[in-house]
């Protein structure tokens, strides 16, 4: 079933603008339009804060979670940063260069 997958991901896994963005409670979707990010991300910070949730109930979020989540997506190092590039066996450090 390739149809149902795809309407689910388009339902659940994108982000959608918010009637009121300042509302009180936001669902996760919601949440991921006003953070900027995938809903996967904003899902992956929900669960990095701690922040409570009710056992099977839609994951929802507060204007005082939402402030928690900016703050700390304002100091997350930035995760794309490049490789530092394999040593070879044996070379020695250069020292400081001589004038």
């Amino acid at each position: 079933m390739p149809g149902d997958r795809s309407e689910r991901y388009l339902k659940y896994e994108m982000p959608q603008e918010p009637k009121d963005p300042n509302a009180d409670i936001l669902t996760v979707q919601e949440t991921a339009w006003i953070l900027k990010c995938s809903v996967k991300t904003a899902r992956r910070r929900i669960a990095a804060l701690d922040i409570k949730r009710k056992p099977g109930r839609r994951v929802v979020t507060t204007k005082a979670d939402r402030q928690l989540l900016l703050d700390d997506s304002l100091v997350q190092p930035a995760k794309n940063t490049p490789r530092r590039g394999r040593q070879g066996l044996g070379r020695m450090p250069l020292g400081p260069l001589a004038a």
